[in-house]
């Protein structure tokens, strides 16, 4: 069974949250992956990535960066790494469908992916808690008003959903996020 992989812009918006998050890391793999002459750095690349613990992942990227292009590559993968691994596929099939690293994730695909992302770590499951907290880390990170965006994450996960109190300090735009994050959060709550 062949699985057609799906560019970007068509991927679920969760999908799409994971490539958007992890596009440099995708982009390298792809160009220092696919270039014998920068063998050294795609090495030290992939160690960065081992000591980062995602050795499966590893293991996955130096099959399809050998020529594996079958979905069995991915076998063992997490959720979150598989869909790194599919990127880098799609990247190295067609250089086009590499993510932009300096594009700003769109706000209305970010919402409901952030939104079913809390939603699920809320009821347990442990690797969406895993990736919303790596999301929020790199977004902690950037500072400003995405870092306040990372500061509503866990109040959100334990259930606030108060926007006074989640909203307080943040820009009109980040406020819009969060409120979006809330409507979606009451749709799937409700449901």
């Amino acid at each position: 069974m062949h699985k057609k992989l799906q560019p970007m812009k068509k991927l679920p918006a969760r999908e799409q949250q994971v490539v958007a998050v992890h596009a440099a890391f995708i982009r390298q793999v792809v160009e220092l992956g696919s270039n014998p002459a920068r063998q050294e750095d795609f090495e030290a690349l992939l160690r960065f990535a081992v000591d980062n613990g995602w050795t499966k992942l590893v293991a996955a990227i130096r099959r399809i960066v050998a020529g594996e292009r079958e979905l069995g590559a991915l076998y063992g993968l997490d959720p979150e790494d598989r869909i790194i691994a599919e990127a880098i596929i799609r990247g190295l099939q067609n250089p086009d469908t590499l993510p932009d690293p300096a594009a700003r994730p769109d706000p209305a695909l970010a919402a409901p992916g952030l939104a079913g992302m809390i939603l699920a770590a809320r009821r347990g499951n442990t690797e969406a808690l895993k990736l919303i907290a790596e999301m929020a880390e790199q977004m902690r990170r950037v500072g400003g008003p995405m870092a306040r965006l990372a500061a509503a994450i866990r109040p959100l996960i334990n259930g606030e959903r108060n926007s006074h109190n989640l909203c307080r300090g943040m820009d009109e735009k980040t406020e819009q996020m969060v409120l979006a994050i809330l409507a979606e959060l009451n749709k799937s709550e409700l449901n």
